[in-house]
């Protein structure tokens, strides 16, 4: 029978031409770690929440090392469950990996890979070393002409040793990345890699995060468990960063109040996925650097793709970034691909993004639709408010320079004024739309403003009035009443080079020019006095 070759090009594919970030391997070794408690979990060698796995970052020597206390592998098998490529035992739809080849990743980014493991009641450690660096120059070679397949490279590459261990109860699994290449020192920033993984691994929500019971109960109810291990980086414990305060890209802060639930079920009843997502204002799309932004998806609690994996089933870009929350896939057919970064296509996810695509672009679009509509309905009654309260100021500190400026900004209270009175009707039909629906998203997005609008001013206002004087009859003060030491004639002439100014530029400008002309003639008339 003939003898199929699989040639050196193969490894490169599955190694250095893999994963285009190279921070996967994190999300790799911790998922195969993840499988193996749940399985010590099944067999009974570690109790709910008793397992642990630990990343340690060493700099100095460029070294990563990534360990758990799951089961470890017994020494029998050690060789041939390492050894070979893509011949897992795993399951699909039962395990978080079931290829067989997530482990090679980490030969791409060091000079040696070592993997290190013992299991309960053996008294032997088993350690396999791959010389990473000899697998890249072999690859090379092989491109130029000199053929190898891959056997003969993993042959060459690799070494199995045993050594002896006191404890035979001890259970573990170690993986070292030794001599992480120049190129990728970013794997060995602690900063970097926390907050990557605060998002990316199947890790609790951090404590301050105010939703996260209810998040837990609503999983609960419709019977799904989400994984969650006690990852710790360098002895700090990794958690979901989630938090009710963000940035807007373009209208300041805003910040969560609320969380909303959609479980979304097959014909036949079957969960295929649910999602929760964060009611805010919906000012603006959330600011790209804003690690939260967007709904991430995930399965087994493990992130696919990166932050934007969903923004595609939006029929606006924008839309995903209006967003934070998670998409939790649960039916078994939903299977991650090699990369990880998306689903093998079939007929459930088929099924899964016509679902999303309704989902997303029906309601979500119109709650931020209705959210950004009703904000700006509000920002109008504000400017309208604003402006006739800056009007009074202007007019009782005599800032106005004539008639034609007064009428000017007059008129502008009048426009503001009239798209006030069209902004409350607005909002009038919003409330009475949202109260004909059982969800009641938009109704309590308005409750939200109107309530805030009452705790705080939203009218500053930088300069009081003065207080009128009873004993004179009242008229309006003009600009040029304050150069007193001035003639009538002067002042009228004076008004009218402010009034010209004041139509041929912008205020800010105008008022610039306005104040340094005012202080040059109250200059010169103080110096004509003395």
């Amino acid at each position: 029978m003939y003898q199929y070759v699989f040639g050196a090009n193969i490894l490169e594919n599955l190694t250095t031409g893999m994963y285009q970030d190279s921070r996967v391997i994190y999300r790799e070794y911790i998922q195969n770690a993840c499988d193996q408690i749940d399985k010590a979990e099944r067999d009974g060698l570690l109790l709910r929440s008793e397992g642990r796995i630990h990343i340690w970052l060493d700099p100095d020597r460029r070294i990563i090392t990534i360990e758990d206390n799951a089961t470890g592998i017994p020494a029998s098998d050690f060789q041939k469950t390492l050894g070979n490529i893509a011949d897992s035992d795993k399951k699909i739809g039962e395990d978080k990996g079931f290829r067989g080849i997530g482990r090679l990743c980490g030969l791409a980014y060091c000079r040696e890979l070592v993997f290190t493991s013992t299991a309960k009641g053996e008294t032997i450690i088993s350690t396999m070393r791959c010389n990473a660096q000899k697998m890249r120059e072999l690859i090379v070679a092989n491109g130029k002409g000199e053929k190898h397949t891959a056997s003969d490279v993993l042959h060459s590459i690799n070494e199995f040793t045993t050594e002896d261990k006191s404890n035979p109860n001890d259970h573990w699994f170690k993986v070292e990345l030794v001599g992480i290449n120049d190129a990728n020192t970013d794997l060995l920033d602690f900063a970097q890699i926390k907050e990557y993984l605060s998002f990316v691994a199947p890790v609790p929500y951090i404590n301050t995060f105010i939703f996260r019971k209810e998040i837990h109960k609503h999983a609960e109810e419709i019977r799904y468990n989400i994984d969650e291990y006690d990852i710790k980086l360098n002895g700090e414990a990794v958690v979901k960063k989630y938090k009710t305060n963000f940035k807007t890209h373009a209208k300041g802060d805003d910040e969560i109040f609320s969380i909303e639930f959609k479980d979304i079920r097959d014909l036949d009843g079957n969960l295929l996925t649910w999602i929760w997502w964060g009611v805010s204002r919906f000012k603006a799309a959330i600011n790209k650097d804003c690690q939260m932004r967007g709904l991430r998806l995930r399965k087994e609690n493990i992130q696919i793709g990166d932050d934007d994996a969903l923004q595609k089933l939006f029929k606006e870009d924008r839309g995903h970034h209006y967003f934070i929350g998670e998409v939790f896939a649960v039916a078994k057919d939903l299977i991650p691909n090699s990369q990880r970064d998306y689903f093998n296509e079939n007929e459930t996810r088929n099924r899964f993004e016509r679902e999303l695509k309704l989902y997303f672009n029906d309601e979500l679009k119109s709650i931020y639709y209705g959210g950004s509509a009703i904000n700006s309905a509000f920002d109008k009654i504000d400017i309208f408010v604003r402006k006739e309260a800056e009007f009074i100021v202007k007019e009782a500190n005599g800032v106005f320079v004539d008639t034609a400026h007064r009428e000017a900004e007059l008129d502008e209270i009048k426009k503001a004024k009239s798209k006030a009175e069209e902004a409350k009707k607005e909002i009038e039909k919003k409330k009475q739309k949202a109260d004909e629906k059982d969800n009641n998203v938009m109704g309590r997005l308005i409750e939200r403003i109107e309530t805030e609008r009452t705790q705080k001013p939203h009218i500053i206002i930088n300069v009081k009035p003065p207080e009128p004087d009873t004993t004179k009859d009242t008229k309006i003060p003009w600009r040029t009443d304050k150069l007193s030491n001035y003639s009538k004639k002067e002042r009228k002439l004076i008004s009218k080079i402010f009034g010209i100014i004041v139509k041929s530029t912008n205020k800010e400008i105008a008022e610039t020019i306005i104040q340094k002309i005012e202080g040059e003639l109250q200059n010169e008339s103080k110096s004509v006095a003395h």
